[in-house]
């Protein structure tokens, strides 16, 4: 009577430790760890892509792979990604409603989903940026005029470690 309850437990055992989804063991191997909403890095397109589309549009819902330039020192309530041609795309998080690491970030790989858009970004929340990112005084009395470029609102966040 012990050995079949015996056979019958390894094999539940067997199958409920092989049955992991690919996309999760995956993640666990090359230590990705998720802020946000639940994503997958599945369907993502790189920036380069992104922009190019983003020339013909004001928005996109999308889902971008990116390296990680740096965050907020103070939150990690935003972060800023490297696009193609070296300059840096401002992501929030939407709804304020999860924060990434303040630290450690740079240069690690990031996939990300979300909304893509032109954005105006007046000098008040510039210097406040350029604040929580830790610039000097004399670098924040520095920005003086408004600027147009792309933004990101992201619902999720996957960031290999």
């Amino acid at each position: 009577m012990k050995k079949p309850l015996l056979v019958t437990l390894t094999a539940l055992l067997t199958f409920a430790c092989t049955n992991v989804p690919t996309d999760m063991a995956a993640q666990e191997k090359s230590n990705v760890t998720s802020y946000g909403a639940p994503i997958t890095a599945d369907g993502a397109i790189s920036t380069a892509d992104m922009v190019k589309r983003m020339t013909t549009v004001d928005s996109l819902a999308t889902k971008v792979e990116c390296e990680i330039i740096t965050s907020c020192t103070k939150k990690g309530c935003w972060m800023d990604v490297k696009l193609p041609d070296g300059s840096a795309m401002k992501v929030r998080f939407k709804d304020y409603g999860f924060f990434v690491p303040k630290q450690g970030l740079e240069g690690r790989h990031a996939v990300m989903q979300g909304y893509a858009s032109k954005e105006t970004t007046d000098v008040a929340t510039l210097r406040h940026y350029a604040e929580d990112a830790g610039k000097s005084k004399e670098e924040i009395e520095k920005i003086t005029e408004p600027e147009t470029s792309l933004m990101f609102l992201a619902d999720g966040v996957l960031i290999t470690f």
